[in-house]
């Protein structure tokens, strides 16, 4: 089976399915770099979602879900693979002091049903620019909160079924789930907060909405923090040392506001970008002796 009659069989599936060839993943990512897909899926279901990995499985077609894209470099030119974005999984309902929302809902509007139910715990996490399905995936954090501390279960597909894994079993550590070493894709989580004073609660999440204008730059296209936190100091301060604040590679550069981001200038390249990050590891270990692991996936 080639990705267009995996195309045309989810349209005969899902009548008025969001299938499409050819698509730029530099419209899907918060980077803005990356080439064409050779198939690309909203599902709006998980019975849809695992009737296209199913078929990519069967077929070994390469696949890739991908949220809001806002941690992922993808290459630049024709991919050979089928992207499948969790967009239309995004339901949130709020049941007592639990929120189940889907892969595709977006962080700050999980917070914002959490502000709205008066419930807190989530506050940290609202100014975080991803969905569910990847913060769980990878762990997200910030400001002291991190998905491990409020997380109460997680359905996935794995092995062609769907299935409920207790946070327990999540193997959460920082930037780590076991879903990184599973062949599962994240369908839902659920959240068990505690009720919280709105006023008191909105106030945190404006202060901490104040901080993140102030200290990075969010009037460029980035991926948020480019490297995990080094074991007993931060990214940033490393990068910093080494003197590479501002280095540029063609579009690309570290931020001169925080170098612990890496942004795109404006037209970068897949090379220009990937190209910096490997110097600023290169640079960064000569340095210091420490060698920086991304959290931003690179996919080729």
């Amino acid at each position: 089976m080639t990705y267009r009659e995996l195309i045309e069989e989810q349209k005969k599936k899902y009548p008025g399915a969001a299938a499409r060839e050819n698509e730029p993943m530099s419209a899907h990512t918060s980077l803005k770099i990356g080439g064409e897909a050779a198939a690309y899926f909203e599902p709006v279901s998980a019975e849809e979602l695992k009737s296209i990995v199913s078929a990519c499985a069967e077929e070994g077609l390469r696949y890739f879900v991908l949220g809001k894209g806002s941690n992922v470099l993808f290459a630049d030119g024709r991919l050979d693979l089928a992207v499948i974005s969790t967009s239309g999984l995004s339901e949130i309902k709020t049941e007592g002091e639990t929120i189940t929302a889907g892969a595709g809902a977006a962080l700050s509007k999980i917070a914002s049903a959490a502000l709205a139910a008066s419930l807190t715990g989530f506050e940290t996490l609202h100014g975080i620019p991803g969905s569910l399905g990847g913060a769980v995936y990878m762990n997200a954090g910030a400001y002291g909160g991190e998905i491990k501390d409020v997380c109460e279960s997680v359905t996935v597909l794995e092995n062609g079924e769907i299935r409920e894994y207790a946070a327990r079993d999540c193997d959460f550590s920082y930037r780590h789930s076991a879903f990184e070493d599973k062949d599962a894709v994240i369908i839902s989580a659920r959240f068990r907060l505690k009720p919280g004073d709105p006023e008191k609660i909105r106030a945190i999440m404006r202060d901490l909405s104040d901080r993140r204008r102030a200290k990075q730059p969010l009037e460029f296209p980035s991926a948020g923090s480019t490297f995990k936190r080094p074991t007993g100091d931060f990214a940033a301060r490393l990068i910093e040392a080494a003197g590479l604040k501002g280095r540029q590679n063609g579009g690309a550069q570290v931020s001169e506001k925080h170098a612990g981001f890496l942004i795109n200038r404006g037209g970068a390249t897949f090379e220009d970008f990937y190209g910096l990050m490997v110097t600023v590891q290169k640079e960064v270990f000569k340095f210091s002796g420490v060698l920086l692991e991304p959290e931003v996936r690179i996919i080729r």
